[in-house]
């Protein structure tokens, strides 16, 4: 799931959603991720859009943040759900 579809009527300013959708993009390759189908894809944008709600700005913290909740052992159980 593309961030911008989570951004859509959200009250960011233009340079923000840029920020996020940088974070993102690299949160995606960082965990090689390609197919924008697939469930977890929705869950780092919300983490993405999460951290930012909470005012990061930066898309490489933004970034960094994003990832290390991933691989944090959070995702396990996500996985196990969407996927049963």
């Amino acid at each position: 799931m593309p961030i911008y579809r989570l951004l859509q009527y959200s009250a960011f300013e233009p340079e923000h959603i840029k920020a996020m959708s940088v974070a993102y993009e690299q949160a995606l390759m960082n965990l090689n991720l390609v197919d924008r189908t697939d469930r977890l894809t929705e869950l780092i944008a919300r983490k993405v859009i999460e951290f930012a709600q909470r005012g990061e700005r930066d898309p490489t913290r933004l970034r960094q943040r994003t990832v290390a909740e991933i691989t944090d052992g959070h995702v396990q159980e996500f996985n196990t759900r969407s996927r049963a």
